[in-house]
């Protein structure tokens, strides 16, 4: 008798445990129903208008409500990281983020490890000098001299590709007040920014003035890591043009760059 019990028990305690192993998959649901995804989705943190900290703390700027306006048109969740440009970019490529949103301009370069959005700015870059400063009036002016740029921008990547040919020297920060400092105190003679972003700076008093006429530059986009997040890069797509068709988009634009 005692044989038959212990069997059963032993059969009692089999089924328990497939029980249990099946129900893991529970942890991800509510009640039955599959909870939605949660995207991760990184920024900067001083990049103003696009994306900065107003005077309550809390995130705000362009990039930060398209994505809001993006993401109620679609029904997606997420949360926002902002952790400087830079840091989101690595957050990306390792895998601990699921998409960026950072003013990023779309390269051939970043496109080989990216998959981008449709472009939601057409941006161009500009060169500003210190307000008081009235000897820097053209790109000849840099020869033998320091310029600052904000590493990953299009004023760095502009930068870049005329320091040889005027002969300067090119600083990077990682945080716009900062390159506005250097400029600021003389350490720098000038600086190149993207031009709505340094449009918007100077009109919260940055302390500098533009002194050339704007650059074409790239395009910003929304990116994932190439091959991840297909269906985020959709919904953002679709999202976008929903928001540019109800007028939505430009209501955001106009909130923050009054001359667009």
């Amino acid at each position: 008798m005692k044989k038959y019990v212990s069997l059963g028990l032993v059969l009692l305690l089999l089924v328990s445990m497939l029980a249990g192993c099946g129900g893991g998959a529970k942890e991800d649901t509510d009640e039955g129903t599959p909870k939605a995804k949660v995207y991760n989705i990184a920024t900067d943190t001083t990049f103003a208008p696009f994306e900065f900290q107003n005077d309550a703390g809390e995130y705000v700027g362009i990039d930060i409500e398209i994505l809001a306006a993006i993401a109620e048109d679609q029904g997606f969740e997420y949360k926002l990281n902002p952790l400087g440009f830079s840091a989101a970019v690595a957050a990306l490529e390792s895998n601990q983020t699921d998409a960026v949103i950072a003013g990023m301009s779309i390269t051939e370069e970043r496109q080989k490890k990216y998959d981008f959005s449709e472009a939601y700015y057409d941006s161009g870059v500009v060169m500003a000098i210190s307000a008081t400063n009235d000897t820097i009036t053209s790109y000849d002016d840099l020869k033998g001299k320091k310029v600052a740029v904000k590493t990953g921008t299009e004023g760095a990547t502009f930068a870049e590709s005329i320091k040889d040919q005027y002969g300067f020297q090119v600083v990077y920060f990682d945080e716009s007040p900062f390159m506005y400092e250097d400029v600021k105190t003389g350490n720098s003679v000038a600086c190149f920014e993207d031009y709505p972003v340094m449009g918007y700076g100077i009109t919260q008093g940055n302390g500098l003035k533009m002194v050339t006429d704007m650059e074409k530059g790239s395009s910003y986009g929304f990116a994932v890591l190439k091959g991840k997040n297909t269906e985020l890069l959709e919904m953002f797509d679709a999202g976008l043009k929903n928001i540019r068709d109800n007028g939505k988009y430009q209501e955001i634009l106009d909130k923050y760059i009054a001359a667009e």
